[in-house]
């Protein structure tokens, strides 16, 4: 099993990046998170990996973190998801992102992936409740009730995941749902 690589980061070409170790070029599936934390081409870079050998094919997928690759081997255990779909995933949600969505149950944030419809997000959340590491679900655990109800009421009124987030951390500490959903509109339409 090869669990990490590092060299020199020659070609991009979404998904696919290709890294020199020595003369052997690698070719590297990534989600597009770990894409976008990748420096400039020649440069020198790390990447922990996760190796799929099937039957026509050996592919080789690429993470800038380690819980990134743990949430896409959790995520490639679920039935009916499958390595192109676990990239989407890991593309459109931070892995804390995920963590949260699965501890608070919410189907609608998976749904705006594409790939994922209804029935694949339930099925998803039900099979990886309590799957992610303990480090990766406490900050999951850290939302207050009414930060939950605030962001699903931004989610439900269009806006997306990382405008949400990026809403919800400009509150004050304690703000309540109601006032939270105002002060939230007022700083997203800035």
């Amino acid at each position: 099993m090869i669990g990490r690589i590092t060299g020199t980061l020659i070609e991009k070409l979404p998904p696919t990046i290709c890294v020199d170790v020595n003369g052997l070029g690698y070719d590297i599936e990534v989600p597009m998170s770990t894409l976008y934390a990748l420096p400039e081409t020649g440069a020198k870079v790390t990447l922990h990996t996760h190796l799929a050998v099937r039957e026509d094919a050996h592919i080789l997928y690429g993470f800038a973190t380690a819980a990134e690759r743990g949430a896409f081997r959790e995520l490639i255990k679920v039935s009916g998801i499958g390595a192109r779909t676990a990239l989407a995933v890991l593309s459109g949600l931070s892995v804390g992102d995920l963590a949260q969505a699965i501890t608070l149950q919410e189907s609608g944030r998976l749904t705006r992936v594409p790939g994922i419809g209804k029935k694949t997000a339930e099925r998803l959340l039900l099979e990886m409740r309590g799957k992610l590491g303990a480090d990766i679900g406490a900050s999951a655990h850290a939302v207050p009730d009414s930060q939950a109800d605030i962001l699903n009421a931004l989610l439900a009124l269009g806006y997306s995941d990382k405008e949400s987030q990026a809403a919800l951390k400009t509150l004050p500490e304690g703000t309540g749902v109601s006032d939270g959903i105002r002060l939230a509109l007022k700083a997203l339409v800035r």
